[in-house]
């Protein structure tokens, strides 16, 4: 039995480009004839659900709870990484995608990690507008900290 991963032969900053070169986009007009499952409704998986039905798809959320607000996420108060420099601590996308691989003990798909790293600051906004509950400065500016 041969594995296929699906990654594509480019260096590891091109390989999502390249990846979304070569894939089949849905006709806008059939956008309601597909139903998208979603298993999770933590951040990603509210969040996916959410963005999903603005667009115009059927979506199902199932979650492992009794409630989506029983999520990891949700109860977790150690917070989520973006790659924001907002203290000037020189925050940057490599600098997320390094931190993200080794604390993975070096085993999750680099392509992946690196495209997170790449789109987490939007993720973050979109959060925001979406309403997520981030902890805010008296200023009203999301509350952050800086590890490692």
């Amino acid at each position: 039995m041969r594995l296929d991963s699906k990654i594509p032969d480019a260096p590891v900053a091109d390989m999502w480009d390249t990846y979304k070169s070569d894939m089949k986009l849905v006709n806008p007009n059939n956008k309601r004839k597909f139903k998208v499952i979603v298993v999770g409704t933590g951040l990603a998986g509210a969040s996916a659900a959410a963005t999903l039905a603005e667009l115009g798809y059927q979506v199902d959320a199932f979650t492992f709870h009794d409630s989506p607000r029983r999520a990891h996420s949700i109860a977790a108060q150690g917070g989520i990484n973006a790659a924001k420099n907002y203290q000037g601590d020189g925050d940057s996308v490599h600098r997320l995608f390094y931190d993200t691989v080794k604390g993975g003990d070096f085993r999750a798909r680099e392509a992946n990690v690196h495209r997170l790293a790449q789109v987490s600051v939007n993720i973050i906004d979109q959060m925001v507008a979406q309403g997520v509950p981030f902890a805010r400065e008296y200023g009203g500016l999301l509350d952050n900290r800086s590890f490692g």
